[in-house]
C-alpha cells in the first residue's frame, strides 16, 4: 500500500517507530527495543504468512503509544486510523493498578480485531523467542496462553495460534531436558 506519493505505508510505520523508540534498549540493556517491533512485523510476514500492509504497520508501531511519548493521534497522522485503531486495542492503560490493567486489556484484546490479536500472537512468539533459557524464558513463555485465550477460535488466527502453541510446547520440552540432571 502506497501513501503519498511513492512512500509505502511499512516505511512510513518503520520510520516512525524508530523515531519513537529511539533510545530505547530491550530488557538485556544492550538490544536496541526497536529490533522488537521489526521481528514481530517479520514474524507476521514471513512466519504466519500474512502480508497485509495495515496489520505489518500495526504490527512496526505496536508498542508506541505504551512505551514512547507518541500518542494516537501520532500514529493516526503518520499511517491511518485503522493502524492507529489497532495499535490502540494492543495497548495496556497504564493508569490502572496492574492486576485490573491486565483483566481490562485481556477483554479489550478479545473484543478487538482479530488483526490486533494476530499482532499479540507474534509479539508473544518474538519475546518468546527473545527470551533468555532459564527462569526468563518459561515467565514469558507461562503469557502464551492469555494470548491464545484472547485470540479465540477465530479461523483467520489458526495458523498463528498453532504456531505460538508448538513454539510453546518445544520451549517447555528444551526446558525440561536442559533441567535433566
Amino acid at each position: 500500500m502506497v501513501v503519498d506519493g511513492n512512500i509505502h505505508l511499512w516505511q512510513r510505520a518503520a520510520s516512525l517507530a524508530a523515531r519513537c523508540h529511539a533510545g530505547q534498549l530491550r530488557k538485556d540493556g544492550c538490544t536496541p527495543y526497536i529490533t522488537h517491533p521489526y521481528r514481530v512485523a517479520m514474524v507476521i510476514r514471513e512466519i504466519f504468512g500474512v502480508d497485509d500492509p495495515v496489520i505489518l504497520a500495526a504490527a512496526l508501531l505496536h508498542d508506541v503509544i505504551e512505551d514512547s511519548p507518541a500518542d494516537y493521534d501520532d500514529i493516526a497522522q503518520e499511517c491511518g486510523t485503522e493502524v492507529a485503531d489497532y495499535v490502540a486495542c494492543m495497548t495496556k492503560d497504564m493508569r490502572m493498578v496492574e492486576s485490573e490493567r491486565e483483566e481490562a486489556y485481556d477483554r479489550q484484546l478479545t473484543a478487538g480485531p482479530w488483526q490486533a490479536r494476530l499482532v499479540k500472537l507474534a509479539d508473544v512468539y518474538d519475546n518468546i523467542c527473545d527470551s533468555a533459557p532459564g527462569a526468563s524464558r518459561r515467565k514469558t513463555t507461562s503469557k502464551a496462553p492469555r494470548a491464545i485465550a484472547c485470540a479465540g477460535n477465530d479461523p483467520r488466527l489458526s495458523t498463528a495460534i498453532r504456531i505460538v502453541q508448538e513454539l510453546v510446547d518445544k520451549m517447555g520440552e528444551f526446558e525440561s531436558a536442559r533441567i535433566q540432571p
